[in-house]
């Protein structure tokens, strides 16, 4: 089972892209846009990871990235290790509105060990780090230790200072 410190040192990991699904810009399918990134860590053997991306093409705001590290339990499969989000629109659902600020969840040791292997609404954190899409994707492709993200993405990346 992961403990915090291995699920700590598996985001933080530096790792590449072997390759972005699709090759340039993003797919649409209903109403996001999306695309997938196959990851892996830089030194051999460290692990393998997939990245989603999701953004809604009319609610821009509202958009997910996430972290999955493929594990070797086939009884377990992916684990989405975290999910940096935008605004969903409501502020009501919950008494610290994060449905309507920028927010990253992370799984727990706790949660895997229930079973889970998605970071509940539970445990979250309202961040400022970013506030759009473009924000978004470039704080979590360098938090979770993409060196070579440029390459892959034509959009503008940069990130006000």
């Amino acid at each position: 089972m992961l403990t915090e410190a291995d699920i700590r040192q598996l985001v933080g990991m530096p790792k590449r892209i072997l390759k972005k699904d699709p090759a340039r810009g993003y797919k649409e399918e209903g109403n996001h846009r999306r695309c997938n990134l196959d990851l892996a860590a830089i030194h051999p053997g460290e692990g393998s990871f997939e990245v989603f991306v999701r953004q809604h093409l009319i609610f821009r705001e509202s958009y997910s990235i996430g972290l999955r590290y493929l594990t070797d339990d086939s009884s377990r499969g992916a684990i989405t290790l975290v999910r940096y989000n935008g605004q969903h629109g409501e502020v009501s659902r919950s008494a610290d509105g994060h449905y309507a600020a920028s927010h990253i969840h992370r799984i727990t040791r706790e949660e895997l060990e229930k079973g889970s292997v998605e970071p509940q609404e539970n445990d979250r954190e309202l961040t400022n780090r970013y506030a759009t899409f473009e924000q978004a994707l470039v704080v979590f492709l360098s938090d979770i230790g993409v060196t070579d993200y440029a390459a892959h993405f034509s959009m503008q990346m940069e990130f006000p200072q």
